[in-house]
């Protein structure tokens, strides 16, 4: 995750998002860089246009959070008693915890 956080640091501050800026950058955050890993992410985010990804990110969330008020307007749940139970079933619940 740090990896991509260093990405997104490089790329908000306007540097290109290469392997040694990301070297610098994850040391910098007291980060052990992996070679490896950073040339596979350099690679992966070569075409990719980072801000509309961003911003297609940012979407989705918003909309989620935006249709669920009206969802929960639609049905009111019922509250749900819940029945005692007796020391069989819980026995057998803690079982099937252990194997």
């Amino acid at each position: 995750m740090e990896y991509v956080y260093a990405a997104m640091l490089l790329h908000k501050a306007g540097n290109k998002v290469d392997e040694t800026s990301m070297k610098k950058v994850l040391e910098a955050a007291g980060v052990k860089a992996d070679a490896a890993r950073i040339k596979a992410l350099v690679a992966a985010l070569e075409n990719v246009d980072i801000e509309e990804a961003i911003k297609s990110a940012a979407v989705a969330p918003v909309a989620a959070v935006a249709t669920a008020p009206a969802e929960a307007a639609e049905a009111p749940e019922e509250e749900k008693k819940e029945e005692p139970k007796n020391d069989e079933q819980v026995a057998a619940g803690l079982g099937a915890l252990f194997g």
